[in-house]
């Protein structure tokens, strides 16, 4: 036993988990230990009862307590602390029950996301959660056909009544019915009133139900919710009159008081909750964060949701006011004022009130005697009084609620949900208490007697030899408090005496019990108390007030002034037969589960003057409940309070398993644990254990013989299991014993690895080390050669350097001699060339210079023409001066020094004259030219005018000549012919030839057999073979341009309304099938552009031919269609998208978490009482490829039925967003997905899908960001998660996850081996931090939407057929339309 862990009592945390260092041998009075802290310990044991051994490490966190191996209380507490605090998961599964634990925050756990998740799956497939509770009990109902119940239990604070809240409210979600009554609200809309009248603030509990409560929601053949009926058990009513400290009367005394100031309620004449009795002897009125004004708008608005009018709620006020005055009624000699308000809002004698309060009547055989009250006995009088009133009000308000939700259908199966008290110890405990722990006791044994009846069912089910288990049976204890002559007899008995007294009952309890039932004792030092051995714990009693409670009385005086009360509602409460006010009916049945015959002398409700004793009225009602639970199938949910002090998700453990005891949790433990408590099918079993077979073990073909040969190869004593027929049953630690050779397996696996690895590695340093001192070496040995080569070397390299700078400089100035030379030369040379080129140029410029000046001493003679012909005749002189000139002088500086006389400038003066002279010439022709071509442009505007009308004449004589054509007789053929000819010469339009113009001829007449035969009959398989796509859709519109071409608004408009009318009602008969409305989605939509390509809009126009733009609509806007069609088109769409969600939603679980794309890295662990579904059977499962197939089958009729490519992108993009949050979602909801292997199954599972996106060519398509969020968090399941860098890792990466998911994920990951460690929960606070230091917007929903769909767009995509060329197949069967 060296190095096993075992548990060991601990004053603080109830049990430790010590290590054993040291062997034990059997006779050893000690057991050496060390703690988790390191603390030696020598463990004194008993070695009959040794300490309870630990579950492997890989066992912890489950989500059923059955599926540990070792079952017993330590395990329990300490797998349920694992799970809830450190992975926040409240939920877990104990066999039947469902242990829920008060987190006391907020969880998104319960949105309608989360309601959808649930709805239809097995409840061992997700993880545990009250939905999944409701969903199974939902199920059974359905598929049995039997009524079923579930049952909430648990202390004050526990949260009972948010738990039955909860699955109230699954049923009305999942269950929606088809009528327009809303039951479903009502049901729910029942919950707050009742809260209001019957639930308080107590000590444990800020909302606590102060009575019993079972609701029976009703389901019609269609398992639609279609009422409900409650049954309500043993309110406290000694809170209307008493309050401990910290504590408060019902809400609804405090919601009245906060509205007082209203000016609805200012008739009431009330006032803060600190001026009445009632409301203050708590000390404190208020709830921190409850608003009671506003909770009582609520109670109004659930009020009036159920039909209760405002009438009827301000006598419910009235009465609630009444009883506040009453409380504050001062028993003295003066008038009290509150006693006259009392009287005067039920409507009362104030007389008598004021005397009855005071006085006592005693009836004797021969008198009738008055006698005074005592004050003590005058303040009972009236809390007496104030206790029936409220009494009775609830009593009518439920009965109300229940008219409210009353069906005029057959109920056909219900659901009971059970609110009721658990198991209570206090103190001080009463009648109260005395009186719900004897409902749990009857609870208690119907679980029992249930829990076993189905183990022996499971047993038989497998073909296993039952044998008879040993379970605690708590039918001695009912029997002391129910049998003859036992507890509430004789308090029954010592009610019905005149003088009787607690002190009397209890003396009698004394002498039929002590030390003659071990059930019942007698406290040391109390003389007025008694104690039970309950099946939880033993309780002690305090007689006081036993016998006050169960009698129950008022006296009767006071019943009768308020039988002659005028205030209606007030006089009917005590009354012997009460008048039924309700406007609906006369009577208030209320249904039960199924029929119970009534003891006589008994009644379910008890009535004035009645000798019937509140306990009757108690033990009838609960009778009642438990033929009701018994004729139907339980299923149990157990509510834990975690601590007293209200922290959010602080473990307590020495509260938890004071509660553990007290539910029955570990009753069921104990049970399982006798027997056979693991189960596990072949497939799981052969899917863990695999490891530990053989080869020749594997060979076999058979998975269940496969597991017979290697259990008996491993477990040599046949009496720890058992092989059924689906399952193999192990006794407690054969799984533990199992888990421990695997992990060695695996252990002596990675070694073998790592030895392998290591003598690799080393080997490979080492030749790396070696390759290295050889190269050292090499070079070491060869230095002193290399030295005096070096040396040499460099010698010879500066000789060669001084030699070859002497060899080159001498070279170099021989060199440079020459080149001055051949400059010198060659210089000389260019410049006398360049002298002898000016030369003769010189001469001439200056002889054309002196003839000039000549000339210009003779007079002014620049206007002279001969003087002109005389500068242009030397303009190539000139210029070849005036370049010269300008180099050196610019006309400006001539201009500025006063030279205008300057030849120079005359002749620059002369060529620039002519020069605009010949610009203003070329601008005249430019005039001209621009004046001809405007002309030429309108001749040709009004000749493509005159040819767009004889083009139209022509198309309409050809319609004209076809229409007569038909209407002529045989007989006159030729002579309409040839008027029709001589006609069209006239016109001067050329001869007609068989051309089409794109329309379709019908008759208004022919509407619906269009309709009939385009729409309504055809399959899209006939159609989408060798035609063009969207071919109903053309011809559809060549029939609109055959109206619009008629200019017949009425034709038109009839006949697109009977072509959308058809489109509604083919998509309406085919909602479900995926090709019709593929194949209508893409005509629709074809339809569509076609109304816009040949609108005549310029922006549709772009990209049509000339022939298109002939063929657009000459009459009408159809825009306002175009919209309808849109519409219409979305519609489409839509239904569209929901077929191919539906088709492949069932899918997606099974295909991207649970198969395993990746064979042989993936262990099944042990699941537990509540097995997945899909380890039952791996045959006939979805697969990864069945996910493709589908994906693949839709794209192909897409594409077949031509869908646009923008629409078909569209639609796999929200196809892949479903997939992702889907398989997501469910992910967030099973802890047993989240491991390091399952996030590289799924991760190769998107790969398969973006290989697909690839091979369709749909990248662009953005469906793959879809899958963004459920790649990282496969990431995030694969990636390291010990330090700060791996949390600020994460933080970066998943930016498409939310804190709360990656929270979610972190607490839920589970190794799959004892490799793997947990996250610790200091590295999920890490993240938390980083991820509020990053600012992230966040949103706090746990669940992606998956109802979520992306705005569809339409665009606009010309179709390239021209409709002349279209031709209508012989299968549409439109022979009566004529193409045009």
């Amino acid at each position: 036993m060296n190095s096993r862990k075992v548990w060991i009592p601990d004053n603080e945390e109830v049990w430790q988990s010590a290590e054993i260092t040291k062997n034990y041998k059997a006779g050893d009075l000690f057991l050496h230990v060390q703690l988790e802290d390191g603390t030696e310990l020598n463990y004194p044991v008993d070695p009959a009862a040794l300490p309870p051994l630990r579950n492997p490490d890989i066992l912890v966190g489950e989500n059923d307590l059955t599926a540990l191996s070792y079952l017993h209380e330590p395990a329990v507490l300490h797998n349920l602390k694992v799970r809830f605090v450190e992975s926040k998961l409240i939920y877990t599964y104990s066999g039947i029950i469902l242990v829920a634990i008060n987190p006391y925050k907020q969880l998104p756990i319960y949105g309608d996301a989360i309601i959808h998740a649930y709805s239809g799956q097995n409840m061992g497939d997700m993880d545990p959660h009250i939905f999944a509770v409701a969903e199974e009990a939902y199920k059974q109902m359905a598929r049995n056909n039997k009524n079923q119940s579930i049952i909430v239990s648990g202390e004050s604070g526990a949260g009972k009544t948010v738990s039955a809240r909860y699955t109230m409210r699954y049923f009305a979600t999942v269950s929606k019915s088809t009528s327009n009554a809303h039951v479903e609200d009502k049901v729910l809309a029942s919950n707050p009133i009742t809260e209001a009248v019957g639930n308080a603030k107590t000590t444990r509990n800020d909302n606590s139900s102060r009575f019993g409560k079972y609701t029976e929601i009703s389901f019609d053949q269609s398992y639609r919710i279609i009422g409900a009926n409650m049954r309500t058990y043993l309110l406290e009513k000694s809170r209307v009159v008493f309050q401990s400290e910290n504590e408060r009367n019902y809400h609804i005394f405090y919601q009245l008081c906060a509205s007082a100031m209203q000016p609805e309620f200012q008739h009431l004449k009330l006032g803060s909750a600190e001026k009445f009795n009632y409301t203050r002897m708590g000390g404190n009125t208020v709830i921190e964060g409850v608003d009671d004004r506003a909770n009582m708008v609520e109670t109004q608005k659930t009020f009036a949701l159920l039909g209760l009018k405002e009438d009827f709620q301000m006598d419910i006020f009235k009465t609630l006011a009444a009883i506040l005055h009453l409380g504050n009624v001062e028993i003295t000699a003066l008038e009290d004022s509150h006693l006259n308000i009392f009287c005067e809002l039920l409507d009362l004698n104030f007389d008598k009130m004021t005397q009855w309060l005071c006085h006592r009547k005693i009836i004797t055989t021969s008198e009738t005697v008055i006698k005074p009250m005592t004050k003590p006995q005058a303040v009972n009088a009236r809390d007496a009084l104030a206790k029936k009133i409220y009494s009775h009000l609830f009593d009518f308000i439920v009965e109300r609620i229940n008219q409210a939700l009353q069906f005029t259908g057959k109920q056909h199966t219900f659901i009971g949900v059970l609110d009721i008290y658990g198991f209570e110890t206090f103190d001080v405990n009463s009648f109260e208490q005395f009186c719900i722990n004897y409902a749990n006791e009857k609870l208690q044994l119907q679980f029992n007697l249930h829990v076993f009846k189905l183990e022996q069912e499971e047993y038989m089910k497998e073909d296993i030899p039952w044998t008879l288990i040993d379970f605690y049976d708590n039918q001695p204890v009912i029997d002391l408090i129910e049998a003859k002559m036992g507890i509430l007899e004789l308090l029954d008995e010592e009610c019905l005496l005149p003088h009787g007294t607690d002190e009397n009952w209890l003396q009698k309890l004394y002498n039929n019990f002590v030390n003659k039932n071990a059930l019942f004792e007698k406290p040391r030092m109390s003389n007025t108390s008694f104690i039970i051995q309950h099946f939880a714990d033993k309780v002690e009693y305090k007689c006081e007030g036993f016998l006050e409670k169960n009698r129950d009385t008022v006296y009767e005086v006071l019943m009768e002034i308020l039988k002659e009360s005028k205030f209606r509602l007030c006089a009917n409460f005590f009354q012997d037969n009460p008048v039924s006010i309700s406007p609906f009916s006369s009577t208030i049945n209320i249904k039960s589960a199924r029929p119970v015959l009534k003891p006589p002398n008994k009644q379910l409700r008890m009535t004035v003057g009645s000798k019937v004793l509140c306990k009757h009225t108690f033990r009838s009602s609960l009778s009642l409940l438990m033929e009701t639970l018994n004729a139907t199938t339980p299923h149990y949910v157990r509510c834990i309070k975690p601590n007293d002090e209200k922290q959010p998700f602080e473990f307590d453990s020495k509260r938890v398993a004071q509660q553990l005891r007290a539910c029955g949790v570990l009753e069921t433990i104990r049970i399982s644990a006798q027997s056979y408590p693991s189960r596990w099918t072949y497939i799981e079993f052969f899917s863990r254990y695999s490891i530990l077979m053989t080869q020749q073990e594997l060979s076999l073909n058979d998975k269940k013989q496969i597991c017979k040969i290697v259990l008996q190869r491993l477990i040599q004593d046949p009496n720890q299991y058992q092989f059924g027929r689906t399952k193999i049953f192990f006794r407690a630690g054969q799984v533990a014993y199992l888990e421990k050779l695997r992990s060695d397996k695996l252990r002596h696996a990675c070694i073998m690895i790592q030895k392998n690895v290591r003598g690799w590695l080393q080997r490979k340093k080492f030749l790396r080390i070696k390759q290295a001192a050889v190269t050292i070496q090499q070079y070491f040995r060869g230095q002193r050669t290399c030295y005096v080569t070096l040396k040499q070397t460099w010698a010879a390299i500066i000789i060669q350097k001084y030699c070859r700078g002497y060899l080159v400089r001498k070279l170099c100035q021989l060199i440079h001699v020459a080149a001055v030379t051949i400059q010198a030369f060659t210089r000389g040379f260019l410049a006398r060339k360049k002298y002898r080129k000016v030369q003769p140029i010189k001469n001439s410029y200056f002889s054309s210079w002196k003839q000039l000046l000549l000339y210009k001493k003779d007079g002014d003679k620049g206007s002279d023409p001969y003087y002109f012909t005389f500068c242009m005749s030397g303009s190539h002189i000139f210029y070849s001066f005036s370049t010269h000139f300008l180099k050196t002088q610019s006309p400006l500086s001539l201009l500025s020094a006063g030279k205008e006389k300057h030849p120079f400038i005359v002749l620059f003066r002369v060529l620039e004259k002519k020069i605009q002279n010949q610009k203003q010439d070329y601008e005249k022709e430019i005039e001209l030219l621009k004046g001809e071509i405007k002309v030429l442009k309108e001749e040709k505007s009004q000749l493509q005018q005159q040819i767009q009308q004889e083009i139209i004449i022509q198309d309409g004589l050809k319609i004209e000549v076809g229409q007569l054509t038909k209407q002529a007789q045989v007989n006159h053929l030729s002579a309409v012919n040839s008027a029709l000819c001589l006609t069209v010469n006239e016109v001067h339009v050329p001869t007609l030839s068989k051309e089409y113009i794109g329309m379709m001829e019908y008759k208004k007449e022919d509407e619906e057999r269009i309709v009939q035969n385009l729409i309504l009959d055809l399959k899209p398989r006939g159609v989408v073979v060798n035609t063009i796509p969207g071919l109903p859709a053309h011809i559809l519109f060549m029939c609109v341009r055959y109206a619009d071409y008629l200019n017949d608004a009425d034709m038109l408009k009839s006949f697109i309304n009977v072509t959308i009318d058809g489109i509604k009602q083919v998509v309406k008969e085919n909602s479900e099938n995926f090709e019709m409305l593929s194949f209508w989605l893409s005509n629709t939509y074809y339809f569509l552009n076609c109304l816009k390509q040949y609108s005549g809009e310029e922006e549709f126009m772009k990209s049509n031919t000339p022939r298109q733009n002939k063929n657009c609509l000459k009459h009408f806007d159809l825009s306002e269609y175009r919209q309808i069609l849109s519409d219409l088109a979305i519609r489409i769409y839509h239904q569209f998208i929901v077929v191919m969600e539906n088709n492949i939603q069932p899918m997606i679980v099974p295909g991207m978490l649970e198969y395993e794309s990746l064979q042989g890295i993936s262990g099944l662990k042990p699941t537990g009482f509540r097995k997945r579904s899909s380890s039952i059977d791996d045959t006939d499962t979805y697969t990864m490829t069945s996910i493709l197939q589908q994906l693949s089958y839709f794209y192909s009729t897409m594409c077949q039925n031509g869908l646009d490519s923008e629409l078909l992108k569209q639609a796999v993009k929200q196809l892949f967003f479903l997939i992702g949050a889907v398989t997501l979602n469910s992910l967030f909801l099973r802890k047993d997905m989240c491991s390091c292997r399952k996030g590289m199954q799924i991760r190769c599972n998107i790969s398969y899908l973006e290989e697909w996106l690839k091979d369709k060519n749909l990248q662009s398509s953005n469906a793959k960001e879809t899958l963004e969020p459920l790649a990282q968090a496969a990431w995030l399941l694969q990636v390291k998660k010990i330090t700060d860098d791996d949390a600020k890792e994460i933080c970066e990466h998943c930016t498409s996850l939310s804190t709360v998911q990656i929270v979610k994920i972190l607490n839920s990951y589970t190794p799959i081996d004892d490799f793997e460690k947990r996250v610790a929960p200091s590295f999920v606070r890490k993240v938390q931090v980083r991820a509020m230091l990053n600012n992230r917007e966040d949103v706090p929903q746990l669940m992606l939407d998956t109802k979520y769909l992306f705005q569809v767009t339409f665009p606009f995509t010309p179709s390239p057929h021209a409709l002349e060329m279209i031709q209508v197949p012989s299968s549409f069967k439109l022979g009566f339309l004529t193409r045009v």
